[in-house]
Order: C-alpha cells, then sequence, then structure tokens
C-alpha cells in the first residue's frame, strides 16, 4: 500500500489539514485508529470494504466518515485509489448543514449531504484525472463551491487546543468556564462542530498521545498513569476497543496508520 500527503491551498487551511492519497496495486487489509479527525473519501479506482466480525461492507465511492472511538478493519481490492480530506478539528462544520455528531461511528454516503449531480460531477472529473495533482485539484474546487463558513467556530477551536495542550487530561466543567459559557451549551456546540462530546474526545486525544509517544522504556503501567489512567483494568479496556488488541500485544505487532 502507498500513501502520499498532501496541504491544502491556503484558502482552505482553516479548515483542511491535509490530503491522502492511498493505493493498493495488490488487495491488502488494514487498521485504523480513531483520530481528532472527520474524513471525506473519493474513491477513484478499485473498491475498499469495512470489514467487520459479522459481515463486509463496500464503501460508496464518495463518502463521510465520522469521529469515532473504536478501531476500524478495511479490505482493499487489487489496484484500488482513494483520495482522502483530512478535515481540521472543527473544520469540517464549515462544508455541512449537518450536526457532525450524528455521524458517530458512522459512514455516511456524501450523496446523502451534497447535491447527487454535484457528487457525479466531482467523481466523473476524478476517473479522468491524469495525475494526483490533478485530482486534488478536483476536490479543492468542490470544497471552496460548498464552503459556508469563512472563519471556524474560534471558541470550539480554542476548547480543542486546550484538551490537546493537557493530553486529554482536562474537566470539562472546567473548561467551560474558561470559556464563559454554561457546560450544557458548551458540550452542544462542541459536539454540533466536532463530531463528538468534549469527553470522547479528550479520551481519543488521551490515547492518541499514549500510542504515539510510547517507546518501551517506561512500563505500560507508568504510561497509563502518565495517561490519566489510575485504574489498570479501566486502562485496558479502553484500550482494546480503540486499538482492537491488549496492550501487550498491540505494542510488539502493529498494522495501523
Amino acid at each position: 500500500m502507498k500513501m502520499e500527503r498532501h496541504l491544502p491551498i491556503a484558502a482552505l487551511k482553516p479548515f483542511v489539514k491535509a490530503f491522502l492519497i492511498i493505493e493498493s496495486s495488490d488487495g491488502v487489509e488494514n487498521s485504523t485508529l480513531p483520530d481528532t479527525s472527520v474524513v471525506m473519501s473519493f474513491r477513484f479506482s478499485g473498491s475498499v470494504a469495512r470489514v467487520t466480525p459479522t459481515l463486509t461492507d463496500t464503501l460508496p465511492g464518495a463518502g463521510l466518515s465520522g469521529m469515532r472511538k473504536s478501531v476500524r478493519q478495511w479490505k482493499y481490492a487489487r489496484d484500488t485509489g482513494n483520495l482522502l480530506v483530512l478535515f481540521e478539528e472543527g473544520g469540517a462544520a464549515a462544508f455541512f448543514k449537518t450536526p457532525l455528531h450524528e455521524l458517530f461511528e458512522a459512514q455516511q454516503p456524501l450523496e446523502d449531504l451534497i447535491r447527487l449531480q454535484q457528487i457525479r460531477e466531482v467523481e466523473e472529473q476524478l476517473a479522468e484525472a491524469g495525475s494526483h495533482a490533478q485530482r486534488i485539484a478536483v476536490v479543492e474546487t468542490f470544497l471552496l463551491s460548498v464552503l459556508s463558513m469563512q472563519t471556524p467556530d474560534m471558541l470550539v477551536r480554542h476548547a480543542v487546543a486546550q484538551i490537546k495542550n493537557n493530553q486529554g487530561n482536562i474537566k470539562m466543567k472546567q473548561l467551560a468556564a474558561e470559556l464563559f459559557i454554561s457546560q450544557d451549551a458548551f458540550e452542544k456546540r462542541f459536539r454540533r462542530h466536532i463530531g463528538c462530546t468534549p469527553k470522547q474526545f479528550a479520551a481519543i486525544v488521551r490515547l492518541r498521545q499514549l500510542i504515539d509517544h510510547f517507546d518501551g522504556t517506561e512500563s505500560l503501567t507508568d504510561a497509563a498513569h502518565k495517561a490519566g489512567y489510575f485504574d489498570q483494568a479501566h486502562f485496558i479496556k479502553d484500550f482494546k476497543a480503540f486499538t482492537g488488541q491488549t496492550p501487550q500485544v498491540f505494542f510488539q505487532h502493529t498494522n495501523w496508520w
């Protein structure tokens, strides 16, 4: 599997983190962990399916993946190509009217959110494009055409920064007070723009921080304590839901991105 990461044009940088091109010449399966980005996908060749213990479900050609708290398994057919849009936290809300928390743990066909004719035109242009640069330009033009917000919600963006700066260990009541907003109003606003509750977002940040920085020089128990887990059973349960494996097995062998 081959992956290329590209930065967006300046007009989209407040909302889009990066474009990711994923190509598979051979059939392959892989896993993706929860992250803090809502993701839009366009398939320009082949097919991709989500694999669960009970079924294999082929994904639509264009879709939007909401936030999630558990690992996902994917199966790429031979000669498959995907273009992913990784949104900044809160960035997807600038393009879609649907409250993003309604997509939590879900994959929605893009035609349910955007006019079908517009999606078909993008898919045709992607199929005809002769390079990845041309494909990215097609999607950038599409995004600019549906952009409905000129600036991100700065209160939500500040909340995201605070959660990240504290590595997920922050009380939401305290955070709402710092932002001079009631906790209920804060959580509703956060859910709509980010796609999950502040507490769920903090849990994702906390585990990603632990996984991304664990190098084996300290014990897993110490790493869990540093991440704010003081109940070992709770840590193992959350970690297994997040990765599909126990911490010990996960750090012995990983196949995710």
